[in-house]
């Protein structure tokens, strides 16, 4: 047992995609940073080159297809670069630059809400800020700086695009194109009047193994992609339209016998189900949408024509919710495993079950659907806006005490607050701890390391591509504090590369870390110290209070009790907002009071309360004394 543990331990801290990101930022940085430094001479375009590479490599962590991650890292390049200059040309002045860096820190992280590329970038944008508006220098520097940063930038996303391991299978994919084939393959068994315990039985085990997958996860979505989001969103609905059709089957357990209307719906449901599978399987056919929206249609025109008074017309509208549940719930899923593959339709991307993955920003113009989104989340209830004001003020008051204390190297007390700012006051003193524990131990490794090999340039040179494989490896894999140590034993390499000075710069880093973790611990504290425990709390009131509106106006509309059915605008808010709350509780650090399982199902509770809604809204509404709206269906019997 003792043998064993230690192996498990070993193999916990493997991973491949660690180990390209190391593999190609132990090529990069080293390779451009002797370019610039010995090849050119220039240390300036040094600097910036390797502080770039790490940007570029380390910090930036891109998802999406090749081009997603082009395009990802040229907007990083090209906001890097207005960045850069800007914290040029403020470092002069002291509050000048506390304003600024207070403006640009907040700009770049609610920039996050745009996306998760964007979002994934924003530290990296950050890093090109710092270092120039906390590092002497004048206007003159600028092309330099520049050139080292574009030349890291250009080099390095060559390198993310050529250097990339083969992706691998998907297991919370997989299981949720099985779970749709199961429930597919039931569904087309009830309507052959064949469904039994087994059918029965292969559903719930599909369902449950997706969950077990789905809630190891530590976030929702399962990456930082638009596709692991709308993946999320699909194994979401996938789970619960399971207890739908278990509804629906225990109460027409045959469904051969029903009208053809409800059947064709029934057959069209099962097609799209085997068509979600087989897209998620990797299929290029795209479901059969259409012949879904046109068989919704037909249920309902059916019942428009039913006599309301009638023996039958119950138990019709009954069948027919229950069918319409299942169709929207399918629409849904199909409309997720769309994104998924990279083939959404962007006329429809209000079905998707994801928030977060439908915001099309070309649909009504970059500028409106920017506009629109960011007042979303410009709130006290918005984690994006609250995390964004809390990170803006710890750099505008790191920039403020390292520029008034006169320390030597400003840009780490400035970086050391952006590392170790958490969302909560305890987070954040915890992590502070550590990245300074780190920090110490990095420079006692630097100064051993030193006394070794002393400060020779051919003994330097061929360290510094181990301590950055190392440094780039580290970072979500190995502990905080171990990253903080190998980052601290690279920059210790890098600056006697520069400027032979021995263990010193590792006391100057020392020292600067601990003022910027000092000052996110006072900004941690003063700004929102409970963390996003409560955001979360009310995001949830809110989405249930939004979708229990929802769908007490769809029963009254389909009651006949008013005169237009509801607006869902408000119920999608709510429910993008919570989500956004959720993944910013789960990223804190510490123990969780609620187990995943529960929070995930109390956060699929509301899309499926909106879903549910949608399916009522859809209903005809019976006839009362009240006038019906424009456009609404007409009630052609008594």
């Amino acid at each position: 047992m003792s043998m064993i543990e230690p192996r498990a331990r070993v193999a916990a801290l493997w991973s491949t995609p660690a180990a390209f990101r190391a593999l190609r930022a132990a090529l990069v940085v080293p390779g451009l940073f002797a370019l610039t430094a010995e090849g050119i001479g220039n240390l300036e375009m040094a600097t910036f080159a390797a502080f770039g590479g790490f940007a570029t490599l380390v910090m930036a962590s891109f998802g999406g297809s090749r081009r997603d991650k082009l395009l990802a890292h040229l907007g990083l390049a090209v906001v890097g670069s207005v960045l850069l200059t800007i914290g040029t040309a403020v470092h002069a002045a002291v509050w000048p630059a506390v304003v600024v860096t207070l403006l640009v820190g907040f700009a770049v992280l609610f920039a996050g809400v745009i996306g998760p590329n964007v979002a994934a970038g924003g530290t990296a944008a950050l890093l090109a800020f710092v270092l120039p508006a906390a590092s002497p220098g004048s206007m003159e520097a600028i092309p330099s700086r520049l050139a080292g940063w574009w030349l890291a930038s250009v080099v390095g996303t060559a390198a993310v695009l050529l250097i990339a391991p083969r992706p691998g299978a998907d297991r919370v994919r997989a299981a949720t194109a099985t779970l749709a084939r199961t429930l597919g393959e039931r569904l087309d068994a009830a309507l052959r009047g064949a469904d039994d315990a087994a059918a029965k039985s292969a559903t719930i085990e599909a369902k449950h193994r997706l969950m077990e997958l789905f809630t190891a996860q530590p976030y929702r979505p399962t990456g930082l992609t638009t596709s692991d989001q709308a993946l999320a969103g699909a194994a979401g609905i996938m789970e619960w339209l399971t207890g739908l059709l278990n509804d629906c089957l225990t109460e027409h357990p045959d469904l051969s016998a029903v009208i053809e209307v409800e059947k064709e719906l029934f057959t069209a449901i099962g097609s799209v189900l085997h068509d979600v599978a087989e897209l998620l399987d990797g299929d290029t056919t795209d479901p059969d949408l259409d012949r879904l929206d046109q068989a919704l249609e037909q249920s309902v025109t059916v019942l428009r024509h039913m006599d309301t008074g009638g023996a039958g017309y119950a138990a019709a509208v009954d069948l027919s919710f229950h069918a319409r549940t299942l169709g929207f719930g399918a629409r849904t899923a199909a409309r997720d495993a769309l994104v998924v593959v990279g083939r959404t339709d962007e006329s429809n991307e209000s079905d998707s079950a994801t928030t977060v993955s439908v915001h099309p920003l070309r649909r009504f113009g970059v500028l409106s659907s920017l506009g629109g989104l960011t007042l979303g989340h410009t709130s006290l209830r918005s984690v994006w806006f609250l995390n964004s004001v809390r990170g803006a003020v710890g750099l505008a008051a790191a920039t403020a005490v390292a520029d008034l204390s006169g320390v030597q190297h400003a840009f780490w007390v400035v970086l050391g607050t952006l590392s170790v700012l958490r969302t909560s006051a305890a987070a954040t003193g915890a992590t502070a701890l550590r990245a300074l524990a780190g920090t110490v131990v990095g420079f006692a490794l630097g100064a051993a390391l030193l006394s070794v090999i002393g400060t020779g340039q051919v003994a330097l040179w061929i360290a510094l591509p181990l301590v950055t494989l190392i440094a780039a490896y580290a970072p979500g894999i190995a502990p905080f504090a171990i990253g903080q140590a190998a980052f601290t034993l690279t920059v210790s390499v890098l600056y006697n590369l520069l400027v032979p000075v021995g263990w010193q710069v590792g006391v100057l880093r020392v020292q600067d870390v601990a003022i910027g973790c000092l000052v996110s611990l006072v900004v941690g504290t003063l700004f929102w110290p409970r963390g996003a425990g409560k955001v979360v709390r009310d995001d949830l009131a809110d989405a249930y209070h939004q979708g229990g509106d929802y769908l007490a106006g769809a029963v009254e509309w389909a009651l006949g009790l008013r005169q237009a059915p509801p607006d869902p605008a408000r119920t999608r808010t709510a429910d993008l907002r919570l989500d956004e709350a959720v993944r910013g509780y789960l990223a804190e650090r510490g123990t969780k009071r609620m187990p995943r399982e529960d929070l995930w199902r109390l956060v699929n509770g509301t899309t499926r309360l909106r879903l549910t809604a949608r399916s009522l809204a859809g209903l005809p509404p019976r006839r009362t004394g009240l006038p019906a709206a424009t456009g609404s269906p007409v009630i052609l019997s008594p």
